[in-house]
């Protein structure tokens, strides 16, 4: 298992660019951000490679986030748009050398149904992993809490599994975060311990304010002893809001013994 930093989460003291090497001096090895399309591609490489860390994932575009926006793939009158967005972060990927990118589902249009949604976001879907697969990207799916997005048209493990499925592309996976499972569905032990092969990302947050793992209710002890009986090798993004300084708040990794 790796720790990777969210830096868009974290080390707000700073701007964006400068966070890669804020996480590497505390010892990250990797990081993930929701979106880095603010700069180029080759800007934010060369911050990275500087920095010596990994690019582990990052979210296509959510169309336009301060009017509200949350993806695009479920969207029927948003098709060109999202398939922008999917060539866009495919393009960042090669260049950042990053192989996970996370496919935002986008709110539930008001004039469709959950079935209808689904059956727009499967079809987009199929499309994406095509051309994904040219670039060695595997494209991920996860289930967003509807208490802190509403509206999320993605909201639960069992969903999310079942629209996998239904796409049926090896190079579709599911991201599992313990904060969105257990804040909502409240089972996220037994929930990851029967996705986890299909699993290709995990994120963590304490429980229910998301802030850092060991505030709140959730034990994340006994996580991190099930992904270690599992056999979960994959990235673990600390995607929290630190309720103070950053640097200060990475205390809790001494409390798990993680790195």
């Amino acid at each position: 298992m790796q720790l990777c930093a969210n830096i868009t989460m974290l080390y707000n003291e700073v701007d964006f660019l400068q966070r890669y090497q804020c996480a590497a001096d505390d010892g990250f090895t990797a990081v993930e951000c929701l979106f880095p399309y603010a700069y180029s591609a080759n800007e934010v490489n060369a911050m990275r490679l500087d920095a010596g860390v990994k690019q582990l994932l990052f979210n296509t575009s959510a169309g336009n986030w301060q009017a509200g926006e949350r993806g695009m793939a479920c969207h029927p009158d948003k098709a060109v748009a999202f398939r922008d967005s999917v060539s866009q972060a495919l393009d960042y990927a090669v260049v950042l050398d990053t192989q996970l990118v996370h496919v935002m589902a986008g709110l539930l249009p008001a004039d469709l149904s959950l079935a209808e949604a689904e059956q727009v976001y499967v079809e987009n879907l199929r499309w994406a992993a095509q051309q994904a697969h040219s670039a060695g990207v595997t494209l991920t799916l996860e289930a967003i809490n509807p208490l802190d997005m509403p509206a999320y048209m993605l909201t639960t493990q069992q969903q999310a599994n079942q629209l996998r499925q239904r796409i049926g592309a090896d190079n579709v996976k599911l991201q599992f975060d313990f904060y969105h499972c257990q804040k909502y569905e409240h089972n996220s032990l037994q929930q990851i311990a029967a996705l986890c092969d299909q699993v290709a990302h995990i994120q963590i947050a304490g429980v229910p304010d998301r802030h850092e793992p060991n505030t709140g209710d959730f034990d994340y002890t006994q996580a991190f002893a099930l992904l270690t009986q599992l056999g979960y090798r994959g990235g673990i993004g600390c995607e929290y809001r630190p309720k103070g300084s950053t640097r200060r708040g990475l205390a809790w990794r001494q409390d798990y013994a993680v790195k």
